[in-house]
């Protein structure tokens, strides 16, 4: 089997590969892409017999990619969304896989895929519209986090903030309790309604209820106080303090 790994985050697309030829060490990855862009100069010359694609890319969103190039081959999508997306994909029986991905459910669609091979030709066009209508009007609800051998899902509303420390990112929910999740926070910011949620700086994205107090520290800079309180000191740029500012004022 001959695949194509479309995939803008370095480990997610470290982590698929490895699955893939664990699961199955015959199958061939003929490249690996991270945009759109990219994807579809690759597949205007080139063909495989299946697509693993992440929804969110560098330069855009995958759907993209199907307005610039005909795609006939099966794809199986990745993506970070839940509910609304799963919905979506079930339009079409295409299979998806929720980040981080787990390797039984992969294999699970592996196997899938071998029988949409025979049963069913795919409306690309049907989906695009379905999924592109289900992803720009649905947020991220709840993320699964694990602590040791405890797996448990955590709702949006007990969220307090993101914190990127190092190489790691951590929800930290408001009765302090901190976890280390498999996201980066540029995707965070594009699972998590604006509405409530905002990017105070490269390492800190802040519920709006957590904020517990914000001190000016220059004319254009300001310094945010969260609860549960960071030991680290969060100052909002001058570049990002007038958006922030609106932001408080919606």
């Amino acid at each position: 089997m001959k695949t194509l790994i479309v995939e803008d985050e370095k480990h997610a697309r470290e982590n698929l590969e490895k699955l893939l030829l664990e699961l199955n060490p015959d199958i061939e990855i003929l490249a690996r892409i991270d945009s759109v862009s990219k994807t579809v100069d690759w597949l205007k010359n080139n063909k495989a017999d299946l697509i693993f694609l992440d929804i969110h890319l560098a330069d855009d969103l995958s759907f993209e990619i199907f307005n610039q190039v005909k795609v006939e081959t099966p794809i199986i999508f990745t993506t970070a969304y839940d509910q609304y997306a799963i919905k979506a994909f079930k339009v079409n029986s295409i299979d998806y896989l929720l980040k981080p991905i787990d390797k039984a459910e992969l294999g699970e669609s592996l196997t899938k895929y071998q029988s949409l091979q025979k049963t069913k030709e795919i409306d690309f066009e049907q989906l695009k519209s379905v999924l592109d209508q289900s992803l720009h009007h649905s947020y991220q609800s709840r993320f699964l986090v694990q602590r040791r051998d405890k797996i448990m899902s955590v709702k949006i509303e007990d969220v307090a903030y993101f914190e990127g420390e190092d190489r790691y990112v951590y929800l930290v929910k408001k009765d302090g309790n901190k976890f280390i999740i498999d996201y980066k926070l540029s995707d965070l910011e594009k699972m998590l309604d604006p509405d409530l949620f905002y990017r105070l700086n490269r390492s800190f994205i802040s519920h709006f209820e957590s904020i517990d107090r914000i001190i000016a520290v220059s004319k254009s800079r300001v310094k945010v106080h969260l609860n549960p309180p960071s030991s680290r000191d969060i100052i909002v740029s001058s570049a990002n303090t007038r958006g922030f500012k609106m932001w408080l004022n919606h």
